[in-house]
């Protein structure tokens, strides 16, 4: 009973941890807004 409990919480985490991970949408993507071709402003 333990185990089983045990382990439907390990698996339950690895799967948060997989969708957060891989599927989750950030909600804003941080902006270059200082220019140039990477980013930094200096070219």
């Amino acid at each position: 009973m333990i185990q089983n409990i045990l382990v439907f919480t390990a698996l339950a985490m690895a799967l948060f941890f997989l969708i957060r991970k891989f599927f989750w949408t950030p909600k804003a993507k941080p902006s270059k807004s200082c220019g140039g071709e990477d980013g930094c402003g200096c070219h």
